[in-house]
Order: C-alpha cells, then structure tokens, then sequence
C-alpha cells in the first residue's frame, strides 16, 4: 500500500490518533496512516471539508455503528470513530498490503486455485457479515487488501441491515461500483438480499483469475445497461475451466440462481482440492505470493570479511606470505605424524630451528616447519646427542594470542610426544 507524506493542511491529529502519511482518497473523504498511543496502527478516514454536512454526517454515523456490529478474522476491526466533530473521522484496522486491484494490475492474473483459495476466504468472511444481519454492498478488488496475514475485506461505508427499510441512500439514487454491482442493486431494487454479494464476489474473482470485469464499458452509465439488461451474459473470457461453472453460477442474473455462500466456499474448495492440496495449503501460498511480490527488496548482505589466519607463534615463523593459516574449528584434521619419544635412557634430541642457533626460547615448544625435517636432514650427519638444560625463566610479554584451537591441540600433542621421557618441564605456550 502506497504511504505518502502528508499536505501543510492535513491535521496532524484526530482523537487519540496521531497521523503519519496519506493512504488514499476517495469521493467522500481521505484516508491516513495513523498510530494510536500505544503504537497501534490505523487506517483513519476522514470526511472532506467541502462535502461535511447534515446528510453525510448521518451517513458516516451510521456507517461507524454499522462497523460497531461486526467482526472476525477476515475483516479490518474497528478501532474507533466521531461523527461529532468538526472533521468526523473513522479508524479501522490498518492491513499492510496491497489491494487485489494493485496486485493483478502490477502481478497479472492469479492461478486457478489460489484463485479459488480467494473466493473460499472471502466467502467465508462475507458468510459471517450476513450472520449480522448486514450486507456489504461495495464488495470490489480495491476492497480487498492481500495482508500478510491473508486477506482482509475493507470500507463497510455501504453496508446496510438485511430487510431493513433503513438506507444510507436516497430513493431511487443507486451508489456502489457498477464493474461489480448486481443487477437488481444497479436497478434500485430494495430490499437487497445476501445474494447481491454473491454476486460481487463473483465479480472480484473473475477479476482475480482474468484481469477483467463481467461488464465493460466506456461509461458507467453504459456498465449500469449491460448488467440490467438480463439478454447480456457476463464475459468469462479467459477463465480458468475448472472455475468456470461456479463463476458462471454466481453472476447469474436472477438473485434466486445464485448459490449461497456456504456452498461457494464448498466448490472452492473442491477446485483446491483438484489441484492436490488442501485449502490451508492453498491459502499458505496464496499469502506466501502476494506477500513475497509486495515486500521492500531487500539488499543482498555485505560479503563476510576473509575468516582471521591464526599462525603456530614460533620463533621460526617465516614472513606471513609463506605461513599457512590454521584449519577452521569444524574442519576434519588428520592427526599429526609425531616422532616417537626418547628411551628413559637416551638424553632427548629437540630439533633446532635454524634462525636461533642452538638458543631455544623457553616460550615456545618447536616442531617442524612444514614439509621440512629434523636436524640431521639434507644429506648431513646428526649432531651428537646433548642435553637440554632449561634455561631461566623469562618474563612473557604482553601480546594478545593468535592461536587456533586446532593449532594449540596439535602443538599440545608435540609437546608430550617430546616431553615424555624429557629431563626439563614443558615450556608454556603463549
């Protein structure tokens, strides 16, 4: 749903609701973003200044007590309303999503059966309204709004009481959308049953499954000729086959041949059914699509940055172009080959590296480099066994380690091999 900032002449304000942005407009009034003191947010509507009234205020305090009357899952709750003030105002659930006008205008024609997930939805929702004894009237695409929580049916500023003689119109004026409209609404006839939102309903979901309305013309005037005329069949181009019985039964122009709600659900959702899933199945993917093609795109995630080389801290350690980085913590290592550890009677023979001559630094347990031998390699004599005496003990530095777990594991298992049978302690590690 489109959010835009608001005008210098919009209030700020209305009751207990702060507003943020506009949502929409229509004939009667405008409608914002607000956001209740609690952080609650709303859908506000507001009467336009130049068409408050006598007659428009009885018609929008009839509409907020109509809205105090009904409820459930599938529609937009009432949150609050005054037709007294100077800008009377009506604040309803706000569902953040598209209307279905948007979403086939921008994402095409729904699939058959999420087409039918749809109608089982609405008309179970639409079931519960007629249980109220109300009626809504003005059931369109624009009307119903693809929630991220499924679909939500809006604007009840129609809606009346079932063989009621009370009216939010004049005698003989007809208001609605004639694209969606009845044939016995569009003639002005009264009382209006629940079939005339069977028939609405009808018209929104040859919308979903096609892009287009069962009457199409220049002018509404033209629309209103073509749905009263009974010689006029709706156009069901490019429905789906499978939907094509039950659509073409409720845009029947007779109230009387229209099924009834309960079973329009019950057809849904053996179109569902046909398709092998079940109905919460087709209505999971009905919210998961409309959901997925209305999100924010969402920028890929920066690169991780190369994962930190810890080396062996030796006093031999080359420069870091010839070090090779310790394994990762998961990593499957082979243990290390160890030389096998002196006899009891046989003084220990440490291989010294070459860049400390003879001196070892008692911080650091030495192995060999990598791919490289103990002393005695390349073709020269061993030197002859000497003891090792320790030396001092020296003050470590302050520094912070760089070693892996791997790498203290594998240098711990040296330092035994070597310190078995070894007449000095084992030096620590850093």
């Amino acid at each position: 749903m489109q959010i835009t900032p608001l005008n210098p002449e919009d209030p700020r304000s209305l009751g207990d609701f702060d507003l943020l942005g506009r949502i929409g407009q229509g004939g009667m009034g405008q409608v914002f973003l607000g956001e209740s003191p609690g952080g609650e947010p709303a859908a506000v509507k507001v009467i336009k200044p130049s068409v408050v009234d006598s007659e428009s205020r009885r018609r929008f305090a009839q509409e907020i007590e109509i809205l105090k009357t009904i409820w459930g899952p599938r529609l937009a709750a009432f949150l609050g309303a005054d037709a007294e003030a100077e800008q009377p105002w009506l604040a309803t659930e706000y569902v953040a999503g598209p209307d279905l006008a948007r979403h086939v205008e921008t994402h095409g024609p729904l699939p058959s059966a999420l087409t039918a997930a749809l109608g089982a939805v609405l008309a179970e929702a639409l079931s519960a309204v007629h249980t109220q004894d109300l009626l809504h009237r003005d059931l369109k695409p624009a009307n119903v709004l693809l929630g991220p929580n499924g679909p939500k049916i809006i604007d009840f500023g129609l809606a009346a009481f079932t063989e009621s003689s009370v009216s939010l119109t004049a005698p003989h004026q007809v208001v609605g959308t004639p694209v969606c409209m009845a044939p016995e609404q569009a003639a002005g006839e009264k009382p209006l049953t629940p079939a005339v939102d069977v028939y609405a309903l009808g018209a929104v979901l040859l919308f979903a499954a096609t892009g287009h309305y069962p009457h199409q013309a220049a002018t509404p005037y033209m629309v209103f000729h073509l749905v009263t005329d009974p010689g006029t069949a709706p156009d069901l181009s490019g429905v789906p086959a499978d939907l094509v019985p039950l659509l073409t039964d409720m845009l029947a122009h007779r109230a009387q041949d229209r099924p009834p709600l309960a079973e329009v659900v019950g057809r849904c959702r053996s179109v569902v059914e046909a398709h092998g899933l079940k109905i919460a199945q087709a209505r999971r993917r009905l919210t998961a699509l409309t959901a997925r093609q209305h999100s924010p795109a969402v920028p890929p995630p920066a690169p991780a940055p190369p994962p930190a080389v810890a080396f062996a801290d030796l006093s031999t350690a080359t420069a870091p172009a010839a070090r090779e980085p310790a394994p990762p913590a998961d990593a499957v290592v082979p243990a290390p080959t160890l030389p096998a550890p002196p006899s009891p009677s046989t003084p220990p023979v440490l291989p010294v590296p070459p860049s400390v001559a003879g001196t070892p630094d008692p911080r650091v347990s030495f192995s060999a480099p990598h791919g490289g031998t103990p002393e005695g390699a390349h073709g020269h004599p061993p030197a002859p066994a000497r003891p090792v005496k320790p030396l001092p003990h020296r003050a470590e530095p302050s520094r912070t380690p760089r070693h892996s777990a791997q790498a203290r594991r594998t240098a711990e298992r040296i330092r035994a091999a070597y310190a078995a049978g070894a007449p000095f302690a084992p030096s620590r590690t850093a």
